[in-house]
């Protein structure tokens, strides 16, 4: 098979601990070489070069059998064996990823060996400002593949959800998708970071070093992180570049919907987590995703980490008790080598002050849960700071009626609503009538609050006494 771009001829392609020598088509393990076949070095080869892109299956089937009808089955076998080979999904490391419904991509960092191929890509290189990834995104393909499908028809979408459950991670792993599709690049701008900006426009137009009527021509994707914010504002940005740049497209994430004309909305739910475990496997335990960030994770910073039997119904509980939240999920696996997994369950007793280590590198919210809540909490309106405080009563789903015998306040029908809008409570499917929830993480942060308002004894006291009279069938539990 010929290379689809002008290498030369004694190109070396690396990745992970893989170089791919490709005149000699072998690809080397420091000085052990991988045994694979040809079909699957083709395949290697077309992704290797195209790597950040998704190939559609049909593209990739053209590519190595140019000259034969071969069905998709044969391509997901050789990927499998490919897979195999490089050990794709062992310690936390992936290199190829399936995008549902669409094809594949090589998501791993490729340097060339050859100085020629380094001033090829750099001539070539797609234009953008995306931060580098440190860590695999796990468990969101599904997700992922669906976004990438529909942003070339969107022109506005805004991914919602609570503090922590990864709106950034899920928007920046799609942008690298799509590096090639906008002829113009892909533009990250936090808005978390512009406080003092006097405009957001003008702080956009900075970062890109433009004009605006240079920008309202170009073909490009506009990554706007954090929109909840400044919400305002953003949703005066993104209508009036709706409006005067056809051409280009913006993907949003905020803690709650923009309401701007032309908005799709996307929500993006906690990683999944299994109920229990008691008649689980080890494997079955791993098919969920909060349980491979967990691993994974753990993985990063303690190599000789294994789930076994015995710690299923452990692992289960924390990722339960963390609802699937990858930001939780990730504090809680740094803690894992000083504590295992036995201390960390039982440190989580002691609410969110567990989860307060992460990366130094990051931003200050996301080092820790409490950060991370604070964030959003200081732009709640009082009177929707009291309601939610109270209530943290409710460790079970509750029902409106069930909210309104049990706390004061006006208007609690709307505040309720805007806590539902503002991802603070989520909505049960399929409930009648209407229940809400408060995550685990959410609950332990107000319940906080609400001890800190001496309003604790008060509220405790109205819900037990609703509690012993609805005690058969109320389906809501006191929070301790």
């Amino acid at each position: 098979m010929h290379s689809h771009i002008d290498l030369p001829a004694a190109s070396v392609l690396h990745f992970g601990p893989y170089a791919f020598h490709l005149r000699q088509r072998l690809v080397l393990d420091g000085d052990r070489q991988l045994r694979m076949g040809g079909r699957a070095l083709d395949i290697l080869q077309v992704l290797v070069e195209r790597a950040g892109r998704v190939v559609r299956k049909e593209q990739l089937i053209a590519l190595v059998w140019p000259d034969s009808v071969v069905e998709e089955i044969n391509l997901r076998v050789h990927i499998a064996a490919l897979r195999r080979a490089l050990g794709d999904g062992e310690n936390g490391q992936r290199y190829i990823v399936n995008v549902p419904q669409c094809g594949y991509c090589f998501i791993a960092p490729v340097q060339a060996g050859s100085v020629a191929q380094v001033v090829f890509e750099t001539l070539h290189a797609p234009q953008h400002n995306l931060p580098a990834r440190l860590t695999s995104v796990i468990g969101r393909d599904s997700l992922v593949g669906s976004l990438v499908r529909q942003m070339p028809l969107c022109r506005l979408m805004t991914l919602t959800g609570p503090a922590g459950v990864g709106k950034s991670t899920v928007a920046l792993r799609v942008a690298e998708l799509l590096l090639q599709h906008y002829r113009d690049g892909i533009w990250y701008i936090d808005l978390s970071v512009i406080d003092d900006a006097p405009s957001l426009l003008d702080h956009l137009l900075r970062t890109l070093d433009t004009s605006f009527e240079s920008l309202v021509s170009r073909h490009a994707l506009l990554v706007l992180d954090n929109g909840e914010r400044r919400r305002e504002p953003c949703r005066a940005l993104v209508e009036r570049l709706l409006l005067a740049a056809p051409r280009l497209a913006l993907l949003v994430t905020s803690r709650e919907p923009l309401q701007a004309d032309l908005e799709t909305l996307q929500s993006v739910a906690p990683l999944a987590f299994p109920k229990a475990s008691a008649s689980d496997t080890v494997d079955e335990v791993m098919s969920y995703s909060a349980v491979q960030l967990l691993v994974s994770r753990a993985r990063a910073r303690q190599h000789d980490f294994s789930l076994r039997e015995q710690d299923l119904p452990t692992v289960c509980d924390i990722c339960r008790r963390l609802d699937g939240l990858p930001l939780a999920i990730e504090l809680a696996a740094a803690q894992i080598d000083a504590l295992a997994l036995v201390g960390l369950q039982t440190q989580l007793d002691n609410g969110l002050r567990l989860l307060s280590h992460g990366r130094r590198t990051a931003v200050a919210r996301l080092q820790s849960m409490n950060a991370a809540l604070d964030w959003s909490y200081q732009d709640l309106k009082s009177s929707e700071q009291r309601v939610l405080q109270r209530l943290s009563v409710f460790k079970m789903a509750f029902t409106e009626a069930a909210a309104l015998r049990v706390i004061d306040g006006a208007h609690l029908t709307a505040i309720i609503e805007r806590l539902v809008a503002k991802s603070w409570l989520t909505v049960e499917q399929g409930a009648d009538p209407v229940r809400y929830r408060m995550l685990n993480t959410i609950r332990c942060y107000v319940r906080e609050q609400l001890e800190s308002s001496g309003e604790l004894s008060a509220i405790v006291h109205r819900y037990a006494l609703y509690h012993g009279r609805h005690r058969s069938g109320s389906g809501v539990q006191l929070a301790t």
